[in-house]
This record gives C-alpha cells, structure tokens and sequence, in this order.
C-alpha cells in the first residue's frame, strides 16, 4: 500500500426512514444488527419519515450504537423539519407541513444532531458545503456534502430542477451558487442525498430522475466515492471512467450479502481491481428501503485508500 494513503472502511446508509437495523436473528433482510463495523459511517438522508422528535431519536440512538469512529449524517427531502424555513413556512399544500400534522420543536432537533451527545458519539450533522475529517488512523479526508435534490412533491430541501447548485455561475449572473463543488483533486468523498442523472437513478417507471447539473459537478470533481440515496430502486454500486464514460456494476450474491448482513465493495490497493483516482469514481446509492418503504436492501461497505495526513515537520 502506498505511504501516502490509510486503507479505510466505510459503512453507507441511506433513506433509512426510521427503520432500525433488524434482530440478529431475522430471516428475510441483511439490514440487521449488528452493523458492519467501520472507521466512518455516512448516512446519505432521509433519516425519518416525516421528521418527528421521536423518530430522529430512534435514529440517533442506532446512529450512537452503530460500531464507527466518525458518523457523518446529512439530512433528506423527508427530513422537513431540519430544512427550517421550509417547515415554519408551512404551505399547507399537503400531508407532510405543519398544517396536517402540528409543529416539532426544531430547535431542540437540531440541538440531537449537533450538541455534545452527538460529539461524543462521533456523530457528525452536515449541510451543504465542504469539511474536511481526520481518524485515529492517520487517514485526513476531505467531504462535499448537499442534502438537495431537484423538486420532489412538497418535500424539503428541493430545488426547481433547472436551477444549478452544484456548479460556479457565470460572472453575469446576479445569484450565484452558494456552495459549488470543488474542482478535481479538492474533494475525496461526495454525500448528497439524490443521485447524479444516470448514475442509480432509475426509477421503476423507467425514468432517469437524478441531476444533471449534479451530474456535471461530479464529472468536474472526480472524487474517489459518490454516495446517495433517494431513489429506492437505484440500490447498488458502480464505478465509471472517466475516460470511456463507461459504468460497471458492482456485482452482489444475495446469499452472500445476507450473510454478511452488507454488500461490500474494495476498491483499494489490497483489492482485486484498485480505483485510479482522477480516472474513476465509484458510485454507492446505499437506499435501505425498496420502493415499497421496507427494509429490504442491505448496507454497503466500502474498503477505500484515503490520504494520509501529511507531518509538516
């Protein structure tokens, strides 16, 4: 392995939508305990169904027991009451405002996700933007998160599909992208909760509902992992060159991934095919649920170099 990058493990997550792993002993699904342990979990959004209390206190507590040094946590459209101004605005256009169904106290849930319990536990509440993590091991990477998604019903953090936040503006124009994704080699890991168009984004109508501008902002990033959810059906994992444009499909064995209570993937130096980082990119929509909203798809683990911090001594 090189010297200048640290073999991690990563357990992905996403759409749990308050579903805990199930018993160890449960005979249909690998979504069970205990979860695969990790240096770093990543939770790519929808963490609840409609963003009660009580259910971002069932997820934080699996969240706290789940076996990883770092838990990195971004929220999804069904998390209404972590996008704020979305759900005091209330539109009262259907079920999921605050004119159904009554008012959470959003302060004291944002306070779960970022307060001193949360720090001890590892657990790490992100927005839009880039941060940059270090582990006991050594390993110093850098994360693009955005729990954004093109519009969606009347869902949180949505966006009208023709407007591009993941990519500079132009001079000319008046608003500019608040937080663009870097350019290739700045960022290492991308989580965003809706996928890119065409990459595990197909629903089970046959349509490719991903974005395209997210889509361009990963072509121009490059990073070594792109994880989302969002689209249920989309679960899986795939890497793409960059330069052929071709996308080979993680291969699973269900028995085998029931066993191991994951799907796993190695793309590191001690696997059978190393990514080439600047080259290719592996994509993990990591959707718990199907799209009937059981827990039917598996966790994901990826084995990954990441770089190594660097003694400026």
């Amino acid at each position: 392995m090189s010297t200048q990058t640290v073999r991690t493990r990563l357990v992905i997550l996403s759409d749990t939508h308050t579903a805990s792993p199930l018993p160890p002993s449960d005979p249909t699904h690998a979504y069970r305990l205990p979860l695969p342990k990790a240096d770093v979990l990543l939770h790519a959004g929808d963490i609840t169904k409609v963003g009660y209390l009580s259910e971002y206190q069932a997820m934080f507590d699996m969240l706290k027991a789940a076996p990883a040094e770092l838990k990195l946590v971004i929220p999804g459209n069904h998390d209404i009451t972590l996008h704020e101004e979305f759900y005091v605005r209330g539109t009262g256009k259907d079920k999921h405002t605050r004119a159904a169904w009554g008012m959470e106290d959003v302060q004291k849930i944002r306070d779960m996700w970022m307060g001193e319990e949360a720090k001890m536990a590892g657990i790490v509440y992100l927005e839009e933007g880039v941060r940059t993590f270090e582990l006991r091991s050594g390993a110093r990477f850098t994360v693009y998160s955005s729990p954004w998604q093109p519009e969606f019903y009347d869902w949180a953090f949505t966006y009208p599909r023709q407007v591009d936040r993941f990519n500079p503006s132009p001079p000319v124009v008046k608003d500019k992208t608040a937080n663009p994704v870097p350019n290739h080699p700045e960022i290492d890991i991308m989580l965003t909760h809706g996928p890119p168009k065409g990459i595990l984004d197909e629903t089970d109508r046959g349509e490719l509902v991903g974005c395209d501008h997210l889509s361009r902002a990963v072509r121009r990033c490059k990073p070594r992992l792109h994880c989302f959810g969002h689209i249920h059906e989309g679960w899986g994992a795939g890497r793409i060159d960059w330069r052929t444009k071709s996308f080979e499909q993680v291969k699973t064995i269900k028995l085998q991934v029931f066993e191991d209570r994951c799907a796993s993937v190695d793309i590191g130096e001690a696997g059978d095919k190393p990514l080439k980082w600047g080259q290719e990119t592996l994509f993990v929509n990591a959707s718990i649920m199907d799209v009937s909203y059981n827990p039917t798809n598996a966790p994901w683990v990826v084995d990954i170099d990441l770089p190594k911090k660097q003694d400026n001594n």
